[in-house]
This record gives C-alpha cells, structure tokens and sequence, in this order.
C-alpha cells in the first residue's frame, strides 16, 4: 500500500502580487525556494520515492527543490495536476475577484466566463490521483500542485463532492498533507 503526499507550490510572483495566477506560468520568489526547502525538511521522516508535479514553473520549481533536499531522482511532470484555469479572472487581482464569489464559499467563485467548472475538477483530480495509484501501488508518492487542484484530488481521495471540499481546510503554500484516513496535515 502506497502513500501519497500532497503539496501546494511555493510562493510565486503573482501570490506576492495578489493576483489570481491559474495557469499563468510565474517562478517562485526567494520566500517560495524557501518554503519549498522547510517543507522538504519537514518530509525527511517520509521516505519518497516519486514526485508527481504539474508542469507549471511554480510547482516544478518547488518539486526540483524537494527531490534535490530528499535524494529523489524521480520527478515526473502530470498535466492533469495543472492549476484550474480560471477563465477571464485569470491575471486579476484577488479583490476583483470577491465580487464574483458564493458567498458560503469564501473566495471561490463558480460560474465565470471561460473557467473550468469545479466538477470537471474534480473528474481530472480524481483521474490523476487513480492513475498515479495504479502505476505506484507500493511507492509513496508526493504530488507537488496548485490550491484547487490540490483540494479537489483530496476530495477523490476522501469521496467527497467538489462543494464539501471546497469548504475544508485552506491549502497554503507549500503546505503538506498526507492523504490518509486518520489525518491530513504535516505540521
């Protein structure tokens, strides 16, 4: 039986800007190669075999980072764990963006010109979190990835719908989760 660990990239320019990146394609800041080095720190007592990542530089650059700290020579780039593209808020910082969220929801928004519905989502976390499973199933697996992607493919773990999942913890940068039935957060 595997374990598969969840990541969130380190912080990139757009965060540091306040701006809604989706899949716009920013490197880390100086503070993000740092977060990703504590969080790799944090990881020795895992053994990791593979990284998954998505192929955006942010979280490239974050998995390069936490192989090169852990001694993993595996690190495979998975489109499916892109960041959700969204749509005409991509690029916009995040106060415009309040106006367009569910209010039960926090800063989520739903329906929005061009952005991926959050169930399509959850079918592509779902996918890739099966399809990593199957290819590794006695491997532990960390997957470097983006906020709502992140959230969703916890939510294929857990089997909960994209709405329940959304009002789960805040995935902050960086921040690692083990997907287990006991717990989810490494301090």
């Amino acid at each position: 039986m595997n374990k598969i660990f969840l990541m969130r990239h380190g912080q990139d320019e757009d965060n540091l800007a306040g701006i809604l990146n989706g899949r716009r394609d920013s490197p880390l800041t100086e503070l993000g190669r740092q977060q990703a080095k504590i969080a790799a720190e944090k990881l020795k007592g895992n053994k990791i075999d593979i990284i998954y990542t998505s192929p955006l530089k942010r979280a490239y650059e974050t998995a390069r980072i936490v192989a090169g700290v852990l001694g993993v020579d595996e690190v495979i780039l998975d489109q499916h764990l892109i960041e959700r593209d969204f749509g005409i808020l991509t690029g916009k910082p995040f106060a415009d963006i309040k106006k367009y969220s569910k209010k039960n929801l926090g800063t989520y928004f739903l329906e929005v010109e061009g952005a991926e519905t959050f169930s399509d989502l959850l079918e592509r976390g779902k996918k890739a979190l099966a399809e990593i499973q199957e290819r590794h199933k006695d491997k532990n697996i960390l997957i470097v990835c983006h906020g709502d992607i992140g959230k969703m493919i916890r939510a294929a773990y857990h089997n909960l719908d994209w709405e329940t999942s959304l009002k789960t913890l805040y995935f902050h940068n960086t921040q690692v989760l083990e997907l287990s039935e006991k717990k989810d957060v490494i301090e």
